[in-house]
């Protein structure tokens, strides 16, 4: 989940989101008629493929990127196994914007005595696609007064009328994307660009955004917090430093589906296999990449009445880039095949160290639709189905479960726009867990579901070895049931189970990051 994947926020900025927590029934809903057995997976095989996706992070620098060696080496491991199982997997290539931030970016003016003084880190953040140098300019604000508010500043040429070129260009984030800002400063002269903060509540912070694309602007770029950027509405000399990657690389989904089932009626399962250029991935999203590989091992060579097809993909990281490629193909050269997909199911971080047990809101009962770019992000019809089937699983365990957001923001967001029922399970990125939630699964409050998230510490350390169990098991029961019947997810069932004895509790609101995410897309829709 971030990803860098496409979130409110863009690449590691928290998301403003929430949590509402269902309690397990008293007395569990019994299974849907017609059910399949439960598949048995084995948690040591889980963290057998994670031990590998570390080993093959270590031998690559420390990463499993997309468009990086480390990630080659996680695709050729995942195909192995594949082949080994049985399967015959399929591997499709595309190309996608990589970017990576060679060394930390900083910012810095000089002090009282005339010796540098450079601004925390917590306060400065490269924009994705961000160009490369070190510029020693002196600072200059476009049409801005620092006021907490969305600005337009820097969203016209006109306003860079009077610029200095070469000077360093301050300008406050609002109403147009960071993009059109950076470009609009790099054709006035600018050397480099900062951009800050709205300071409105919850836009105090560090701007973590994207320029959309390689080759939008060749200077560097940088997202300032509001307080670090009106500190520098006075002007004078500063010191930009970045040293970054921008360009088009290659990288690669694999899917298989079982040999047995009625193609006509595919449920998906999928996962992103990448990590961000920072770190391992372990947890984000090594974690559902190794689930959904021995579910996939456990179903080789059983009947289903239903085929369950098992993607693995790329880039996710980048912008859901692998699972946008993969339903645009199918839109495009084979149509049929998207249709016959009954539903989609996503595992997106199931893995972190301080986890809730969360369940993608198929029924908006606990959030409302979240506003996308182009409009409400709503839940397929059936997706509901989904979610409760989920929440039974729980229930009937015994264990308490929460939800979170249905907002589009992983790997399911391409097939909701397909109008495809999805849903899936998540344990958390950098969002603070509340009181009420340490109570009902364990763990630390005031304290990040996965305080490594998006950072070179999320290895297998990283990762809560009772919270993954539960985790895969919830998702190996679910997959074993839809691929017996979907016929809660489309309407020819009740699309009920699981609803007896489940309430939202009103616990209040969590700060959650789902998958994401810019886990995977650093973009701030409209990337403002």
């Amino acid at each position: 989940m971030s990803h860098r994947t496409h979130r409110h926020r863009a690449v590691a900025a928290a998301l403003a989101g929430a949590v509402s927590l269902t309690a397990p029934s008293a007395v569990a809903a019994p299974p849907e008629e017609g059910a399949g057995p439960g598949l048995e997976v084995s948690t040591g095989q889980v963290l057998e493929h994670l031990e590998v996706l570390q080993a093959v992070a270590h031998a690559n620098g420390g990463t499993r990127a997309s468009g990086t060696p480390g990630y080659r080496g996680s695709l050729d491991y995942v195909v192995g196994r594949l082949r080994a199982a049985g399967y015959a997997p399929r591997v499709q290539a595309f190309t996608f914007p990589f970017f990576q931030e060679v060394v930390p970016t900083t910012v810095g003016r000089p002090g009282p005595d005339g010796t540098p003084v450079v601004l925390p880190a917590t306060e400065v953040s490269v924009m994705v696609y961000s160009g490369s140098g070190t510029v020693t300019a002196p600072v200059q604000a476009v049409d801005t007064t620092g006021a907490p508010e969305p600005s337009t500043s820097g969203c016209e040429a006109e306003d860079f009328t009077g610029f200095t070129a070469g000077n360093v260009a301050l300008l406050q984030r609002g109403t147009c994307p960071f993009g059109v800002k950076a470009a609009n400063a790099q054709v006035a002269g600018a050397s480099a660009v900062l951009i800050f903060n709205t300071g409105l509540p919850g836009e105090e912070g560090v701007v973590a955004g994207t320029l959309g694309e390689p080759g939008t602007v060749t200077v560097p770029v940088v997202g300032l917090s509001h307080a670090a950027g009106t500190a520098l509405l006075a002007g004078g000399e500063v010191t930009v430093t970045a040293q970054t990657v921008s360009e088009s690389r290659q990288s690669f989904n694999v899917v298989v589906e079982t040999g047995t089932g009625d193609p006509g009626n595919s449920v998906m399962v999928g996962a992103h296999l990448d990590s961000v250029p920072e770190g391992a991935g372990i947890n984000d999203n090594g974690s559902g990449s190794a689930a959904i590989l021995a579910i996939a091992e456990a179903l080789a060579g059983t009947e289903t009445t239903n085929t369950v097809r098992f993607a693995w993909w790329g880039a996710e990281e980048f912008g859901l880039r692998g699972s946008q490629h993969y339903v645009e193909d199918l839109r495009a050269n084979d149509p049929g095949s998207l249709e016959n997909i009954a539903l989609y199911l996503n595992f997106d971080m199931i893995g972190s160290p301080n986890h809730g047990r969360f369940v993608y809101d198929g029924d908006h009962s606990a959030f409302p639709p979240v506003q996308g770019p182009e409009g409400p992000v709503t839940a397929p019809e059936g997706s509901a189905a989904i979610e409760a089937a989920f929440h039974e699983h729980f229930g009937s365990v015994g264990l308490a479960s929460g939800e979170t957001e249905f907002s589009g923001r992983s790997d399911y967001g391409p097939f909701i726009a397909e109008g495809i029922p999805s849903g899936g399970l998540f344990t958390g990125a950098e969002g603070i867990k509340t009181v009420e939630q340490a109570a009902l699964f364990g763990g630390r409050a005031g304290v990040a579901y996965d305080f490594c998230y998006h950072a070179a510490c999320d290895d297998l350390a990283n990762v809560d070895v009772r919270g993954l169990e539960e985790m895969t098991d919830a998702a190996a029961a679910v997959v074993s049931r839809f691929a017996a019947s979907t016929q809660d997810v489309d309407g020819t069932g009740t699309g009920e189970t699981g609803q007896q004895g489940a309430r939202d509790l009103p616990l209040g609101p969590a700060t959650v990051d789902q998958g994401h995410g810019p886990h995977s897309a650093a973009e701030d829709p409209p990337a403002l």
